[in-house]
């Protein structure tokens, strides 16, 4: 992990990445447009919603103005005793809200702003005309011609950027300094957090941050935009996602930093929304001014608008708009202003990878950090690398990868991240890990430590020990009828537990009408391991049940009886933990297949979700074939955390 695995690129080489890059970037779109022609052409609900793409059989049910001149649309279903399905649509997600008995006709795009169980909130320009929707997840086309602008202007550059494309590429080694300032830490680090910190601000060009699960990743970057602002540097923080990004952003409110966030007010989480560019603006001296000119301009429209008996003056009524142009024309110059002022005096701007550059206008940044870095494609990251000086990418290529569509454009490397790329180029000479995981019972931590970061992970002496028995509330004196005191004292004190369903004829099968994978025996005992944790004190929102198909991730909500107990694939826990964490792994087959199971790095992400207890049900007779999942009956059979469904603790 730690050697370098290629040599530099030619300068062919590089032309043809970045040639390859906008190859993948259209093969991408492509491969976003078939999928939703498909969906559209489903009208049924059962059929159109298994995608979690799409919502139909709603109604508007509220609507509020909201910042930057938005419409705030609250839908429910048209009948309300129904539950909102499972769906993907998060805050930030762009959406088309169209009529369901039309073909596309009169949509409106949006941007999901909220989402709760029984209802979703949309950003739309205007409200739409009608009784009954649907809302569909559409491409995302204004990020992808920000990504292809980024590369066009990266391959062809010389000067800082041409260096840092060279960097990048391999053509040039990233270079350290060897004199660092000392430095007056604001938070409480520890000893790998804090030579992560030391050695970023040492880089001339590219450092790198991995942080492994629970290590404490976000903290450390963090700590390390403090330092460079005291420093007097100018940072541009981002992250794929508008989560991630919102998650940093509410660490440096918290650390005192004058921040402002950029992006779609929408896509902006609430509990931060006072910190975004149109948040703060509304809040600026100027507005008050700002909103008496738009509604005089309003006044003016609607007095040359008005019929009157008496003949007005030749010119009246066009003079009268042309003054009301005038007044809005100003007004906008104001709050134009006022962004401006507020974007100036802020040391860091926040951002997701793929922001609108017209809003930095031609600011500079002495330093970039792309937080989760390893889950954005690389055109993703050149769009704020042509902002900066110098780059530090935050993140593990240990766990999941960007998401890509197109299998093509993956299989040619789409899928693989700009952190990723560097790390086989650079490995140690380029990067920090972070060492102490704060999360985990250590138990639960080892078996990745050893397969993902060479052993090198240590639990920390707060986690490394601790029991669900540990938490008030948690009581093994009052089990269900059909389990044995030992059994939930065992259960309730074993931080892994792994049952093999291996011999009990429990065999996976297709969802009706669907290609996804499901397992319902699987699914009722990992149900019934659920209830137990919860009969014995665990409050339901502490636990989480984790599937890799999205089949069995509906077999499991339509089957639990708890509302409260979180279900969803890996994909929906990455960056997150739960105290008790269970997992459906599935495939259970005579042929030994165990399809995207094969991907490591998403197993590592399940498995690392759980702070205090970890339940994993599999087929070892499906899944032993294959060495990954080997390792880890062994690693369980070794710390005595292996039980078979006959014998289940």
């Amino acid at each position: 992990m730690s050697s370098r695995k290629r040599s530099k690129f030619t300068s062919a080489e590089v032309e043809k990445h970045f040639v390859d890059m906008a190859q993948w970037l259209a093969m991408e779109s492509k491969a976003e447009i078939v999928r939703m022609e498909e969906r559209r052409k489903l009208q049924n609900s059962k059929d159109a919603e298994r995608s979690g793409e799409s919502i139909l059989n709603l109604v508007i049910t509220d609507h509020q103005p909201g910042i930057g001149g938005h419409e705030l649309i609250t839908f429910k279903r048209r009948n309300e005793s129904l539950p909102m399905p499972w769906h993907r649509l998060r805050a930030g997600s762009p959406v088309v809200v169209s009529l369901l008995d039309s073909k596309n006709a009169n949509s409106e795009t949006g941007v999901v702003s909220r989402k709760r169980k029984d209802s979703i909130e949309i950003a739309l320009n205007r409200r739409p005309e009608g009784d009954c929707f649907r809302i569909d997840l559409t491409a995302d086309e204004i990020t992808r011609q920000r990504q292809l602008a980024a590369i066009n202007t990266a391959v062809n550059s010389r000067g800082r950027l041409g260096h840092m494309r060279s960097v990048l590429m391999g053509k040039r080694p990233p270079g350290f300094s060897d004199r660092v300032p000392d430095i007056t830490f604001q938070t409480q680090l520890n000893e790998s957090q804090q030579a992560a910190v030391r050695f970023a601000l040492s880089a001339e060009d590219l450092a790198i941050i991995h942080g492994p699960p629970g290590t404490g990743k976000t903290t450390t970057v963090v700590e390390l935009i403090v330092q460079a602002v005291e420093r007097g540097e100018k940072v541009l923080a981002c992250a794929p996602s508008n989560t991630a990004i919102d998650n940093l952003l509410e660490r440096l409110i918290m650390a005192r930093q004058r921040v402002v966030r950029i992006g779609h007010p929408a896509r902006v989480a609430e509990r931060v929304r006072d910190h975004s560019l149109d948040g703060l603006v509304e809040q600026h001296d100027n507005m008050p001014v700002i909103r008496e000119m738009l509604r005089e301009a309003e006044a003016i429209f609607r007095k040359a608008d008005k019929w009157t008996r008496a003949k007005q003056p030749r010119g009246y009524r066009q003079e009268q708009r042309r003054e009301a142009k005038r007044l809005i024309s100003d007004a906008r110059m104001l709050e134009r202003q006022a962004a401006e002022s507020i974007m100036s005096r802020a040391n860091v701007v926040c951002a997701t990878t793929t922001f609108n550059e017209d809003k930095l206008a031609d600011r500079w940044f002495d330093l970039c950090v792309i937080d989760e870095a390893c889950q954005s494609t690389e055109p993703g990251s050149w769009v704020p690398i042509l902002r900066c000086e110098k780059l530090i990418l935050a993140g593990d290529h240990q766990q999941l990868p960007p998401t890509v569509l197109s299998s093509d454009a993956a299989r040619q490397g789409f899928a693989k991240s700009l952190m990723e790329r560097q790390m086989e180029l650079y490995g140690s000479d380029a990067s920090k890990m972070l060492t102490v995981q704060y999360r985990m019972h250590q138990k639960i931590m080892n078996f990745s430590s050893r397969v993902f970061y060479d052993g090198e992970l240590t639990a920390h002496d707060s986690v490394k020990s601790h029991l669900l028995t540990d938490l008030k509330g948690i009581s093994t004196d009052a089990p269900p009828a059909d389990e044995s005191q030992f059994s939930i004292e065992n259960y309730l004190n074993e931080p892994v537990t792994f049952i093999d369903t291996a011999g009990a004829g429990w065999d996976e099968e297709l969802e009706p009408e669907g290609l996804s994978k499901r397992n319902p025996q699987e699914a009722k005992l990992v149900l019934k391991k659920a209830q137990l944790l919860i009969a014995s004190g665990l409050p339901p929102e502490d636990i989480a049940i984790i599937a890799p198909y999205a089949a069995q991730v509906r077999l499991l909500r339509a089957l639990a009886e708890n509302s409260d107990l979180e279900i969803d694939t890996v994909d929906g826990f990455q960056g997150r933990e739960k105290e008790a964490v269970l997992i459906s792994l599935v495939r259970s087959n005579q042929d030994n297949e165990i399809g995207f199971l094969s991907d490591r790095r998403r197993m590592n992400v399940a498995l690392t979700r759980s702070r205090r207890k970890l339940v994993v049900i599999g087929d070892s007779a499906t899944l032993g074939g294959h060495d990954f999942y080997k390792s880890f009956f062994e690693y369980v059979e070794s710390i005595g955390a292996y039980h078979t469904v006959w014998e289940e603790p």
